[in-house]
């Protein structure tokens, strides 16, 4: 096949779970676009990623060397934790270079890691509270207070932390399950190794470094996509079985424009109640 037949077929997204939690529930949820000839310039991918709605959308460029690009559905970033876990996990890369720069990996069999440095995470406020239940409590900030890692010790001995994350999208605000960059921010800011539990049940495991260098590690598991909201008939497209049952959705899938759908994501809204 080659490359105008390639790009003729049907758009393919990869959806991950990225940050799982030891059950394999829960994680931030990623798309991956593994061919990104079809979004060739910043304008195609900034649309896709607001039209799929996920927290971020990885375009991968060049599967090989590991260049990717990374977009939320309202801007493009130099660096974000869970997309570039996701992508080094699905591609099996021992390193992945985003544009802040070379981010090595390593797998341990259960956890994915990667190496980063605080300087290319986006500035955050970092507020510790008194006990988990004070940040469970929480609710979700406006937009005009910027992006927020609530903070708690579990249990300050073993290194394992509470932690919500809120950040503003638009003229809303939205809370991300799990959050590798600010992760990295408050590992850098304690100078230790922490195990965080996000969300409503994500995991995240980091390790200060030399250097300045942070290693971020999670779980990964391939996603369950929704099928598309009005799929042409026949039983292949996803229409209902005799028993007025979809099949079951796997977790890749074609995205003809026709059909496309605002996907179902990790990032929880203001109106969700815990």
């Amino acid at each position: 096949m080659n490359e105008l037949d390639a790009l003729a077929g049907p758009e393919v997204l990869d959806v991950l779970h990225v940050f799982c939690g030891g059950d394999g529930r829960h994680g931030n949820a990623l798309g991956v676009v593994r061919d990104a000839r079809r979004h060739p310039d910043r304008g195609s991918r900034q649309a896709l990623a607001a039209e799929l709605g996920f927290s971020e959308t990885v375009f991968v460029d060049d599967p090989e060397r590991g260049t990717v690009d990374i977009y939320t559905p309202t801007q493009r970033l130099l660096f974000a934790g869970h997309p570039l876990v996701g992508v080094a996990w699905l591609l099996d890369l021992e390193a992945v270079r985003p544009p802040a720069g070379e981010v090595w990996v390593r797998d341990d069999g259960e956890f994915t890691w990667i190496t980063a440095r605080a300087e290319w995470a986006p500035p955050r406020r970092l507020v510790r509270y008194a006990s988990p239940a004070e940040v469970d409590a929480l609710p979700v900030p406006s937009p005009a207070e910027g992006r927020l890692y609530a903070w708690a010790w579990q249990d300050e001995a073993a290194g394992r932390v509470r932690a919500r994350a809120f950040g503003p999208r638009g003229d809303h605000a939205v809370e991300d399950e799990a959050t590798g960059a600010a992760a990295l921010l408050l590992t850098e800011r304690l100078g230790r190794a922490l195990n965080i539990t996000q969300g409503r049940g994500s995991q995240i495991l980091t390790a200060p470094g030399p250097d300045g260098i942070v290693e971020i590690g999670g779980r990964v598991r391939l996603a369950a996509p929704a099928p598309v909201s009005a799929p042409p008939a026949g039983p292949a497209s996803g229409a209902p079985s005799a028993e007025g049952r979809r099949p079951a959705p796997t977790a890749r899938m074609t995205l003809p424009r026709s059909e496309r759908t605002r996907l179902p994501h990790a990032v929880t809204m203001p109106e969700v109640t815990r």
